[in-house]
């Protein structure tokens, strides 16, 4: 009979185990962690550091559990690790630091969602606000400070839209924003920076209780100067009250919670190596040219005073043809992962190649790191656990009085989703967020479910989370049926040699 015949399997293709970033953590985690625990007084890295790197270990690997996918037509199976799907919590790292899977389901959900429910139709405009190498140290462990200062920040930039609203005769507009804190450059080092997606308007209500939507002009290079000038003084002002502006170094409570941490945070900002034989030394680049002088890059509506840096110039009309896409696309963007496993190279000596997106100034493409200070890097980006990198201010923060009117506004009455009618309730209803393989194909155009046998549909016939089922049928297909073990500690390479480096 056609049903005891056996079926086809296959699974997923890129497995992370396969990968640079799962190769480099199974191979040097151990002696990253050894060296951590006898070094710095002996303290280590935080709990929730070690905790988010041997996590990825175990995230997206077949023998931890996965599910099982069969066609409707031709009976093929597919097995899919069980993180991407969210189907148990032990089979996923939940990571928020670096780990692509976990941070690309991340960044889509919340693309998907700000996009369908939150932001309204109405023209949208991003801020970028970079900050000097030394409040990026300072606010990177310290979160309800970056809070602070992203709330000075907000004050100013809401200030400064319904002062401009004011002058074309617009009273009391209120609008509302968007904040991704990013604690990534592009070369996966710490450079903690505020993505702000603001209403490119105000909102004011009528007599009849409806809501108006003002669009505002493009503002002026020397609108934005004075912005930033602004919002510099109060910050300034707001870290001087709290004794965060000395330089005695008696001020930094880090150095002494969690040295190495510290020292991560340290060098990765300053572009050096942390840990290895020439602790200290810049990073090696490929296609640097050193005699390139560093040059401020400024243009239309973007202003730089001391190190604080503010970009306005990107602005979408959500309420046009192909706006809605524009901004999920930016929504994405901001809400990215900080490292593409396509960009990692290991290079034939062991260490680790990651290329930039684009060339930087000097002509640099790649930055080559050893293998346990690229490990040093990933620590520092992992951030404190329970604490938000999505702050909503505004009328669009979450007990805003207005902000089920807002989130309602300029949408279709027959939208796909219930939140053109919330604005009708009392109490909006929590929207169900979307199925992974819903948002690989909105995000990405993959089908997950689509057969590649016969093109027919996929579904899910069993969670496997058992370990001795899971082993058994991983077995009777010829896969790994043990997970991948972490490398034991070996010396570090600052202890194998007692040669001096010579740049």
């Amino acid at each position: 009979m056609r049903a005891h015949a056996s079926p086809s399997v296959d699974y997923e293709r890129r497995r992370p185990e396969a990968g640079v970033l799962y190769q480099t953590l199974q191979a040097h985690l151990e002696t990253f962690l050894s060296d951590a625990a006898e070094g710095h007084d002996r303290i280590g890295v935080p709990r929730f550091v070690e905790k988010e790197l041997r996590g990825f270990l175990k995230c997206g690997v077949l023998a931890h559990g996965f599910c099982r996918f069969q066609c409707t037509d031709c009976r093929h199976e597919r097995l899919v690790a069980l993180s991407p799907l969210r189907v148990s919590r032990s089979a996923s790292c939940k990571g928020r630091g670096f780990c692509p899977s976990c941070c690309g389901k991340r960044m889509t959900d919340i693309a998907a969602h700000l996009v369908d429910h939150i932001i309204p139709a109405v023209p949208v405009r991003q801020f970028v606000l970079s900050l000097p190498h030394w409040l990026r140290y300072r606010l990177a462990y310290d979160h309800e400070r970056c809070i602070a200062v992203l709330a000075i920040f907000i004050r100013a930039l809401l200030s400064f839209y319904r002062s401009r609203a004011k002058s074309r005769g617009v009273r009391d507009g209120r609008t509302g924003s968007v904040t991704f804190i990013q604690r990534f450059g592009s070369a996966a080092n710490l450079n903690v920076h505020l993505h702000v997606l603001v209403l490119d308007g105000v909102f004011t209500q009528q007599p009849s209780g409806e809501l108006v939507f003002h669009p505002a002009p493009p503002p002026t290079t020397d609108e934005v100067t004075e912005l930033l000038t602004t919002a510099r003084k109060r910050i300034l002002r707001h870290l001087g009250k709290h004794g965060l502006l000395d330089d005695d170094g008696t001020t930094d409570p880090l150095t002494e919670q969690a040295p190495l941490l510290a020292n991560c945070y340290a060098t990765s900002i300053a572009q050096r190596e942390t840990v290895g034989a020439r602790p200290g030394a810049p990073l090696t680049r490929i296609g640097r040219d050193p005699t390139a002088q560093w040059k401020e890059r400024t243009g239309p509506l973007q202003a730089h005073i001391e190190g604080f840096d503010l970009h306005a110039k990107l602005a979408i009309a959500t309420d046009r043809p192909g706006g809605q896409l524009a901004l999920e696309k930016l929504v994405r963007y901001c809400a990215r992962p900080p490292l593409a496993k396509d960009r990692l190279h290991e290079l034939s000596d062991g260490r680790i190649a990651l290329q930039l997106k684009s060339p930087w100034f000097d002509g640099t493409t790649h930055v080559i790191y050893e293998p346990l200070d690229f490990i040093a890097k990933l620590a520092a980006l992992v951030p404190r656990p329970h604490k938000n990198l999505v702050v909503y201010h505004g009328v669009l923060s979450p007990h805003a009085r207005w902000r089920e009117r807002v989130v309602a506004y300029g949408r279709e009455p027959n939208a796909t989703e219930p939140a053109a009618a919330a604005a009708t309730q009392s109490r909006a209803p929590k929207h169900q967020r979307r199925q992974w393989s819903e948002l690989m194909r909105r995000a990405f155009g993959y089908d997950l479910l689509s057969c590649g046998k016969c093109g027919g549909r996929m579904v899910l016939i069993a969670c496997i989370l058992q370990r001795a089922v899971v082993a058994k049928i991983l077995k009777h297909l010829g896969l790994a049926s043990e997970p991948p073990r972490p490398a034991k500690a070996r010396a570090s390479p600052a202890a194998q040699t007692d040669l001096d480096y010579v740049a």
